[in-house]
């Protein structure tokens, strides 16, 4: 059974920074779409952030310029580098990996923006 284990998520003021991590129990080298999405209380889950099997990344507007997401291969982790958090920042946090005829999410890690 695929786990997807997320970690680094936790209560932070604004303005600091947490960086979370995706470890796969598979290898991720063929997975063409590695993302992080979010879902906060009341709201659909929305993307965040992705990057393909050959680097290029997508962020949503609210991330863009505050978040890094990076692959490594070797570790089979995927990272979310938030910086400059904000209170509406505040939810859980999923990642995701895909292709085609696979499609595998974590169970999700909290992050809490305090004002």
């Amino acid at each position: 059974q695929v786990q997807l284990v997320e970690s680094g998520g936790g209560l932070v003021q604004a303005g600091g920074s947490l960086r979370l991590s995706c470890a796969a129990s598979i290898s991720i080298f063929s997975f063409n779409h590695l993302g992080w999405y979010r879902q906060a209380p009341g709201k659909q889950r929305e993307a965040v952030a992705s990057i393909t099997g050959d680097g290029s990344t997508n962020y949503a507007d609210s991330a863009k310029g505050r978040f890094i997401i990076s692959r490594d291969n070797a570790k089979n982790t995927v990272y979310l580098q938030m910086n400059s958090l904000k209170p509406e920042d505040t939810a859980v946090y999923y990642c995701r990996i895909y292709r085609i005829g696979f499609d595998y999410w974590g169970q999700g890690t909290q992050v809490t923006v305090s004002s």
